[in-house]
């Protein structure tokens, strides 16, 4: 009883980060947090909160600290710094990844192999219901990134079909969650496609204003994501300044609940504005 307690308080303790605006503080801080919930799971090994809060604390965490600052270095020219924060935030992303597909094996037996062999992604998710779309969001989330941070492992990137199914099942299933956070993931997924691929810019700006509306306006994130993939990709210079300079301006203390990530957001837009020399021609 005691433990089910601790795991309850534990795995849902994130909007006590979430709102804090010292990225350092948290970065110290999240750690102990996910070593503390594991420990918890050898003890509660089928506690759903615990599994979600997993799945959820290391995707974000690799994200937030890890991606960032590879990405960062990698802006700055610094290939083995930024080499190395992609194979540590790959291995933190899988083990993310496979708390996700835990708890999705629980609810429902046989979907993880099923996402790794069936010809028919969607036809295997159409039993995952609402209820289950946090856990659906991370574990996609955490599958893609380590994808993207590990595109010389073949047979990680084969695996790709699968997170996208799964974020276009959350979409369809509560398109609100998170405020937008579905959209936000198309916005890059479909910039970084071509319009024959079945993406394109067009198809990447509705998602961002979806995303804006549904936040109404209070999560930073989308509109770096916009500029660094569609208008990086279209080279429209202009429109890239004008947008993370619009981020910067924001005060991120409008929205409490969001001012770590729009924090971070402030950092990677001020990141990419100095580099902007290399991302443009």
């Amino acid at each position: 009883m005691v433990a089910r307690a601790a795991a309850g308080a534990v795995s849902e303790s994130g909007d006590t980060f979430a709102s804090d605006d010292d990225p350092e503080l948290v970065k110290a801080a999240v750690p102990f947090g996910l070593k503390t919930m594991e420990g918890l799971l050898e003890t509660l090994p089928d506690d759903d909160g615990l599994l979600r809060g997993l799945t959820s604390g290391f995707t974000q965490y690799a994200y937030a600290f890890v991606v960032q600052d590879a990405d960062v270095a990698e802006l700055g020219g610094k290939t083995s710094e930024a080499r190395a924060g992609r194979e540590r935030a790959r291995k933190l992303l899988l083990r993310a990844r496979d708390y996700g597909l835990r708890g999705l094996e629980q609810k429902y037996p046989g979907l993880p192999a099923q996402l790794r062999g069936a010809k028919d992604l969607d036809a295997a998710l159409a039993s995952v219901r609402k209820d289950d779309v946090a856990l659906l969001y991370w574990t996609a989330a955490a599958w893609a990134l380590a994808i993207s941070n590990a595109k010389g492992d073949m047979q990680l990137v084969s695996e790709l079909p699968a997170p996208v199914a799964m974020m276009r099942r959350g979409l369809a299933l509560d398109e609100s969650f998170d405020r937008g956070a579905f959209h936000e993931f198309f916005i890059t997924w479909d910039g970084s496609h071509s319009a024959a691929e079945g993406g394109g810019p067009a198809k990447a700006r509705e998602h961002l204003d979806r995303a804006l509306a549904l936040s109404d306006g209070q999560k930073l994130g989308p509109l770096v994501n916009y500029a660094e993939t569609v208008l990086v990709q279209t080279q429209d210079r202009a429109e890239f300044t004008k947008t993370l300079q619009q981020v910067l301006a924001a005060d991120v203390n409008t929205a409490p609940r969001y001012r770590l990530a729009n924090v971070l957001a402030q950092q990677r837009a001020r990141a990419l504005l100095e580099h902007a020399d290399d991302l443009f021609a």
